[in-house]
């Protein structure tokens, strides 16, 4: 990593200075939501653009979070309530004399109200992809859960049921319910319903009403018309990640009350844990204290905000070190691409360069057709300046002015910052930056950029992104695809289907076949770059073989591009190109391909691709995510690949996976992750995903991934049986089968502390998130997906299996429960399944201290595993899965009334039994005494 200045630790503590000094309401805006004084700040709530205009939405949103505030605040033990809250207003509504919006987008909001909603209905639910204890992405709501009155009977009031999905989304515990399975079969040997607390009340009904259990369960399994129906008065006062529309309940599960034995996502996530555990150890418990007993919260207060127009200034760097490794001709190549392909119709746009000093080279100019954004493109910088001095600062002032012409003020406008300067006094303009309500979006070309240009994006919630300088790489490309209006409108966004680039010899070819699939098709771009002043020769194939030539394509001879706009909609089907580097020398062929939905009703499929966390210091791995999906909907069964490349050194590339293991938290919820720890180097990363999708394979799931809200069928209220409305059935095709490309940039991270390889091994196996527990008579089957030797990839050497009849012991102390015996168990390649079948009799010899927590007749066991690599280097421990340990060999589950059946028989045996022996015993002592009267008179007579 080339040197970076002596400046820049007294830059860096400048700048965490000013932060501190700096007033809250300068503080990032959009999605960071800050606890302070028990209060929530910042939480943004906003509603798509597709979304009808209804005048009763936002008073029941502001009902529902002013309720939820109070229940949460209850239910928290005066803990946590919301204070601030704002509503973002999309542009398609009528002004109202709103707000208008800072740094606030659709994209970057912790609750969305959408009409797009899944085959649960109505749901309201919450996308978690980090795990137990891990923040969520976003909450969802439709519009008619928020105006349909009648649904609050399946799913409690509107209040309750976003603090249940707050809960998901702030503290990462999971639901307590099971609809794939709503019953398990206890350590007692009995069938119950999945549940917690597990003394919630209710009656299994049938078609005609109220029936015995047995007549209602086959094999574990409900029989179709049965179901379980919960009582509406209950006593019981948890949990609310199980059934928050019970009006008793009022309490999450605690260690007293939660039910570890239920098959739910709760207890697998977070190893048997109670929500409330998982709760109290969370940063806003740590941080927070309760208040005073007679203190009660404020009632919330809400800002309605409103984006207006969407401005755009271009802050393009110009400086020498432009010129270095072909910069500035990949600046311009993509700039023009941006200008005139990927901003969306009716944006405002100006452009500004910079070296030492900014200069406005285009005021704001409306784009309403092609000709606007050919004029746009004829301002872009021509050359580079002589000048080798940078100042961020004075580009980002330029950029300021010219934003303000249109209404006196910049907020809300983007501005996208491209620069390869290692300017270190970027922290002088952090205030102006923090109050002017832009979001800046960086772009840092090569590897000598100052290091706190990022935080710009940081703290005005704008995207970050690292272009490394190889010929072949199409990161500033990419870059510039992925920057959108943030509108949350798919339909008017620019969708990349390819991007690549390759270094091609003289008189070869490259060859590269794009798949348009009917999804898309509106407003499709062919775009070809080159080096060298002699372009390729270009031919393009369409599905039905028509060609195009290099005729069909519009030059631009000095910036080294050709472009082909198809008219109308693009034919579905393999697009092939071909082509020929003409030149005499080698130089970086490149082709990116962009398109729009085909439809507004049909959502075409989308990737967004992002990382855990924008910094990791070695040997911490970066944890990558891609989220695939049409609509809501997950795309299943892709194949998704990552590229990272680093500021040297050549690109990475690894699988993406959907398989509930290693870094993938949940199977097939259509995000695909994977661990990255390649590092070569400290600095930054260059991360871009791309997604391609076979005909062969089913792709679409069937339903919407993330926590939901639970739907309730129906209630018992004073023995009547009161059903709710059925779930509103939603329209969707069946599952799909099509071929498609997607590509998107997830910008870039950065990492500290990589030492001179080679270094030794410090990558221990994966934690193994997946384990699971099946008991057939006297043995026990664990079955998990294999880790690799570091993290995911490889082979581990070993398994360490522990159990314990206690499970605060195997938590605490995984190391002294009791070790069983693995030698036969060899490690398979990561990514397969694992079965181990074991026989727990050491439980019967007494091996293991009863805990206090244990009573003396508990016949439950609790087992983890840990893998191990070669060099003894030790995962973490796996989640905990739990067992009843021993019952009669020839027994089978027994219902609830078959208990107290067999009790009553029992019993009445018992009965019958003592009054036999009674009987016998009276006849036998009268026997007796009849016998001695005899003997007495018999002597008296003699």
């Amino acid at each position: 990593m080339s040197h970076r200045g002596k400046a820049g630790p007294v830059c860096s503590l400048k700048f965490v200075t000013l932060l501190v000094v700096l007033s809250a309401e300068l503080l990032p805006l959009g999605a960071i939501v800050q606890l302070r004084d028990n209060g929530y700040d910042g939480l943004l709530i906003a509603i798509h653009p597709q979304v009808a205009e209804d005048q009763n939405l936002i008073p029941n949103i502001k009902e529902m979070i002013t309720e939820a505030s109070f229940y949460l605040f209850n239910a928290t033990k005066k803990r946590v309530f919301f204070r601030n809250i704002k509503i973002l207003i999309p542009a398609t509504w009528e002004a109202n004399n709103y707000i208008k919006v800072k740094q606030e987008s659709y994209d970057k909001a912790n609750v969305i109200v959408s009409d797009w909603h899944g085959a649960q209905g109505d749901d309201p639910y919450t996308l978690q992809y980090k795990g137990c204890g891990k923040e969520g992405k976003y909450i969802h709501f439709t519009s008619n859960f928020l105006l349909n009155d009648n649904l609050t009977a399946a799913y409690g009031s509107r209040g309750r049921a976003f603090v249940h999905e707050w809960a998901h989304f702030r503290w990462g515990v999971f639901d307590e319910y099971n609809n794939e399975k709503p019953l398990y079969i206890n350590g007692q040997n009995q069938i119950e319903t999945t549940r917690c607390s597990s003394d919630i009340a209710g009656t299994f009904i049938c078609e005609k009403g109220p029936c015995p259990q047995e007549n209602c369960i086959i094999s574990n399994l409900f029989k179709d018309g049965c179901m379980f129906i919960y009582n509406s008065t209950q006593k019981a006062t948890s949990s609310i990640m199980f059934m928050q529309s019970l009006s008793s309940v009022v309490e999450f599960c605690n260690a007293s009350t939660h039910n570890q034995e239920a098959p739910n996502l709760q207890n697998q996530m977070c190893s048997l844990r109670s929500t409330w555990d998982v709760i109290t150890d969370s940063a806003d418990f740590n941080k927070s204290v309760p208040m005073d007993e007679t203190e009660l919260p404020p009632t919330p207060t809400f800002t309605l905000v409103q984006a207006a127009e969407k401005v755009v200034c271009l802050v393009l760097d110009v400086s020498s070190k432009m010129a270095e490794a072909n910069r500035f001709l990949q600046l311009q190549q993509a700039a023009e691409f941006y200008l005139m392909q990927i901003a969306e119709m009716n944006t405002l746009v100006a452009i500004v360069s910079f070296d030492s000093k900014g200069e406005i080279r285009a005021q704001l100019h409306q784009i309403k057709n092609v000709d606007d954004r050919k004029l746009l493109v004829s301002f872009l910088p021509t050359t580079v300046s002589a000048e080798a001095k940078t100042s961020v600062c004075s580009g980002l002032k330029k950029g300021f002015e010219v934003v303000e012409k249109l209404n006196g003020k910049a907020a809300g406008s983007v501005i996208i910052l491209v620069t390869t300067g290692d300017d270190e006094r970027i922290d002088n303009c952090l205030p102006t930056v923090l109050s002017s309500g832009s979001t800046i979006h960086s772009i840092a070309l090569g590897s000598s950029v100052a290091r706190n240009l990022e935080e710009l994006s940081h703290v005005t919630g704008g995207l970050k992104f690292f272009v490394p300088d190889k010929s072949s790489s199409t990161s500033i490309t990419d870059a510039f695809s992925r920057i959108s209006s943030g509108t949350g409108d798919i339909f008017q966004q620019s969708i990349q289907l390819i991007s690549a680039g390759e270094v091609v010899e003289p008189h070869r070819q490259l060859k590269i076949t794009v798949p348009v699939d009917n999804s898309v098709g509106n407003d499709t771009t062919f775009l070809v770059t080159w080096q060298t002043s002699d372009p390729p020769e270009i031919v393009l194939f369409d599905p039905d073989g028509r060609k195009y030539g290099a005729s069909n394509f519009t030059n631009n001879p000095a910036l080294h591009t050709a472009r082909l706009l198809i008219p109308g909609t693009a034919k579905p089907g393999n697009w092939t190109y071909n082509l020929n580097n003409t030149h005499h020398s080698r130089q970086a062929l490149k082709v990116t391909v962009s398109s729009r939905a085909s439809s507004t009703t049909a959502h075409p499929a989308t990737v967004e691709a992002y990382v855990e966390r924008d910094s990791t210091h070695f040997p911490h791995p970066v944890m990558i995510y891609a989220n695939v999906r049409k609509g809501f909907y997950p795309i299943l069964n892709a194949t998704v690949t990552a590229t990272v490349e680093p500021e040297t050194g050549e690109p990475v590339t690894l699988t993406l996976l959907d398989d509930g293991a290693g870094a993938d938290i949940i199977k097939n919820d259509g995000i695909y992750s994977r661990y990255f720890f390649s590092f070569v180097i400290n600095g930054r990363y260059s991360l871009k995903v791309h997604v391609y999708h076979s005909l062969k394979i089913s792709t679409q799931g069937h339903f919407v991934p993330g926590s939901h809200a639970m739907y309730v069928p129906g209630y018992i209220a004073n023995g009547n049986i009161q059903m709710n409305a059925p779930r509103k059935p939603v329209s969707r095709s069946e599952e799909e089968q099509w071929v498609f490309s997607r590509v998107s940039s997830g910008g870039s991270f950065s990492v500290l502390g990589v030492p001179t390889a080679p270094y030794p091994d410090v990558f221990p196996p994966c934690k193994i998130i997946d384990l699971e527990a099946a008991k057939s008579e006297d043995e026990v089957t664990l079955s998990w997906t294999a880790p690799g030797e570091d993290f995911d990839q490889g082979q581990a050497t070993s398994y360490e299996v522990r159990m314990s009849k206690s499970l605060q012991s195997i938590q605490d102390d995984f190391d002294n429960a009791i070790l069983v015996n693995t030698s036969q168990l060899n490690p398979q390649e990561a990514g397969l399944k694992e079965i181990f079948t074991f026989s727990p009799k050491l439980f019967t010899k007494g091996n293991e201290h009863q805990s206090d927590e244990e009573s003396p007749e508990s016949n439950r066991i609790y087992m983890a595993i840990r893998a191990m690599d070669r060099n003894s280097l030790k995962s973490a421990v796996s989640n905990i899965v739990q067992t009843s340990l021993f019952t009669s060999q020839n027994s089978a589950p027994v219902t609830a009334r078959d208990g107290l059946i067999l009790k009553g028989v029992l019993t009445a045996l018992g009965l019958v039994g003592i009054i036999c022996l009674s009987i016998i015993i009276a006849y036998y002592i009268l026997s007796r005494k009849k016998r001695t009267a005899k003997k007495e008179n018999g002597a008296k007579l003699l």
